[in-house]
């Protein structure tokens, strides 16, 4: 196998580790106004992801940087012409981040509702966008005889472009409240789990509307397995939440993420970026790509360091297992001592 062929699976793979992983800590974040009742319920969901979001983020710093070391011209085209989107994204980031370290810092109610919109509003932007961005790179985009996008970024927001953002903000709003059925108890839990049925019906809605029209545009045989898999496996874990079996429902949402991207990458190959403007001019694995030289380079590097990461993230989500309830949640009083302390 080629290494261009390697290094665009590799990426598909950091992807589908990133919209798999984050997917839910985004969906925690925009279901804090909706199933949270008061200070103490926030807390305990902001707890569910507090150790391990920024992990997650991991992911798409190595994928963004192996798409710009692995596909220079895919990494050019991409960033300059999605600059708005992208950049919105990147702020909605830093500000979701600085509201999970600051929050805490102060107790009075207007700080801490003040960083609660910033998580909510960083979780949201960034899944509604990314899946604008991912089909619009999927269907293509006006690109010249230079490799340069020649559209705005009004070209982005067609149809088919916020069909795609609608679906990744309906399954991560899904797979979110699975994942606080599966890592709280109590009456959060079982809010949780109900939510997720009805979230994850309009999801699937969604979703096999999306798949649908991704595989008539762009398809091939490679794809249609994946997406239709993927459907049935978020059915199959609406069916798993509906009988309390949280686990596997959650299950059901990794893998349905897991295979739509997938999908969406197995359609895209041999191109990165089609051009919509003359097939000619679509970026390929091939004219998108690094030296041979530096390929290699990175594969030796990949191969080290990749084993090092997935098994600190997994060592990770060990040591945070257990489910989180309100009683484990200090009061003000012992925070403050607690503080004080310190």
């Amino acid at each position: 196998m080629e290494l261009t062929t390697v290094w665009f699976i590799l990426i598909a793979v950091l992807w589908i580790g990133y919209f798999t992983l984050e997917g839910f800590d985004f969906g925690v974040g925009m279901l804090l106004p909706v199933l949270a009742r008061n200070d103490t319920e926030r807390r305990v969901m902001i707890n569910t992801i507090g150790p391990v979001w920024d992990g997650n983020e991991v992911w798409v710093l190595v994928a963004g940087g192996a798409t710009f070391a692995a596909f220079p011209e895919w990494y050019a085209t991409l960033f300059s012409g999605f600059y708005l989107p992208l950049l919105a994204i990147l702020v909605a980031l830093i500000l979701r981040g600085l509201a999970f370290e600051y929050r805490h810092k102060r107790p009075e109610a207007d700080w801490q509702a003040n960083w609660d919109r910033a998580i909510i509003y960083g979780s949201l932007v960034p899944a509604f966008l990314w899946g604008v961005a991912f089909a619009n790179i999927v269907r293509g985009v006006p690109i010249d005889a230079s490799f340069e996008f020649t559209g705005t970024t009004l070209t982005l927001l067609n149809p088919f472009g916020l069909l795609g953002g609608v679906v990744t903000t309906l399954l991560f709003l899904t797979h979110g409240a699975l994942f606080i059925a599966l890592k709280t108890d109590g009456d959060i839990r079982h809010r949780a789990r109900a939510l997720a049925l009805r979230l994850g019906a309009a999801a699937a809605v969604a979703a096999v509307a999306f798949l649908a029209w991704t595989q008539a545009i762009t398809g091939n045989g490679n794809s249609a397995p994946a997406f239709v898999v993927a459907a049935l496996a978020l059915v199959a874990g609406l069916v798993a939440a509906s009988r309390g079996r949280e686990g596997w429902a959650f299950t059901g949402t990794f893998v349905t993420i897991a295979l739509a991207v997938a999908g969406l990458f197995l359609a895209l190959f041999p191109d990165v970026m089609p051009s919509t403007t003359d097939a000619a001019h679509s970026l390929t694995a091939t004219n998108a790509a690094a030296t041979a030289y530096t390929l290699k380079v990175m594969t030796w590097v990949a191969l080290v360091f990749t084993p090092i990461v997935i098994g600190y993230q997994a060592w990770s989500y060990w040591v945070f297992r257990k489910r989180i309830a309100t009683h484990h949640i200090p009061t003000p009083e012992l925070a403050a001592e607690g503080a004080g302390a310190r």
